[in-house]
């Protein structure tokens, strides 16, 4: 007979804790890097490719195969945002005239550019073949890029720049945030916004949406916020809140495990992986100079990319594998050797 400490440990197997390594196992130089919280200038596609905005240029970077290319750069412009279609084949890049243009990646063409903002169109957000775009004009414009009208509806609501967008999982529910200190959630069929919470104290940035749990949302705050809340979009009700203690600039939900990832700024220029909902802290991550403003995953889930004023790009492998094969094959050749984005 098995005695009762050895029956319990049979029955509840201890779990090795996972060790998340504390340094960057890949750093990409990536020079004139802007130092500005309200840009979005690094996103990774489904196809493994990392977009990244430096001054007037776009540059692509391939995780399979380390090959630099770049896509464009823009006359007497400067780029703001970037953000991929949900396949990866076409990238919206937003601008300091306020255009939105799109790119065709496999042909390196530029489809079209699209007008209707009056100043630098700092954040986008796709939703199958509809683009939102948010802008210092406070206006968000969504846009279908199968229509030949620069957008099909316009959303009003945010006093100040709006500098985060993010599209629900199930693309029912858009959520903005903005330099009021405002987190708007708009729905798909309505151009008034559903919900409006005012609780943070300073520019709602980061915004990420839980893949685990339909309508869960999260938020961060600036400098005289700092902290992350958490929402219930289908009640409208506020969840919970930790003070980070500084700075949030990003918020990234992982689809492999129930955590989560922030960056941050003034004054630790840290990023902290977080147990969801307990909001224990898992690891932090240390080594940029400036504050992290950009962040992006790759598509297995399993590494997250940094980008700060530093002119840094620092890879982090932070996560577990994912569970299916399905989700296996994507992203799934190493990131390696040194290189610089130029």
């Amino acid at each position: 007979p098995v005695k009762g400490s050895n029956k319990r440990f049979l029955l509840n197997p201890h779990k090795e804790k996972r060790k998340i390594c504390k340094v960057p196992f890949k750093v990409l130089d990536a020079p004139a890097l802007q130092d500005d919280f309200y840009l979005n200038l690094v996103d990774w596609s489904a196809m493994n490719v990392l977009a990244v905005g430096l001054g007037s240029c776009v540059y692509l970077w391939s995780a399979c195969t380390s090959k630099v290319t770049k896509l464009c750069e823009l006359p007497n412009d400067t780029v703001t945002s970037v953000s991929w279609t949900q396949k990866g084949a076409h990238l919206a890049v937003g601008t300091s005239s306020g255009e939105v243009e799109i790119w065709d990646i496999a042909r390196c063409k530029r489809l079209r550019v699209m007008q209707g903002h009056a100043a630098r169109v700092g954040t986008m957000a796709w939703n199958s073949h509809i683009l939102s775009s948010g802008s210092r004009d406070r206006i968000i414009l969504n846009r279908d890029v199968r229509a030949k009208d620069p957008f099909s509806s316009k959303l009003t609501g945010h006093k100040q720049e709006v500098c985060g967008l993010k599209w629900s999982y199930d693309c029912n529910q858009l959520a903005s945030g903005g330099n009021d200190n405002k987190l708007f959630i708009w729905s798909s069929h309505s151009t008034t916004p559903v919900a409006k919470f005012s609780e943070h104290g300073a520019a709602v940035k980061a915004i990420s949406w839980s893949p685990h749990q339909h309508g869960l949302l999260s938020s961060g705050g600036g400098t005289a916020d700092r902290c992350i809340r958490f929402w219930n979009t289908l009640t409208s009700t506020p969840l919970s809140c930790i003070d980070t203690g500084s700075q949030v600039c990003n918020l990234l939900w992982s689809h492999n495990v129930n955590e989560i990832v922030s960056s941050h700024g003034y004054s630790l220029n840290q990023i902290i992986v977080w147990r969801y909902p307990s909001m224990k802290k898992v690891a932090t991550l240390t080594g940029h100079t400036f504050r992290v403003l950009y962040l992006a995953m790759s598509p297995d889930g399993q590494t997250v990319v940094s980008g700060a004023g530093d002119e840094t790009l620092r890879f982090w492998n932070i996560f577990p594998g994912p569970k299916t094969k399905r989700d296996q094959t994507l992203g799934a050749t190493p990131l390696f050797p040194l290189a610089e984005l130029r």
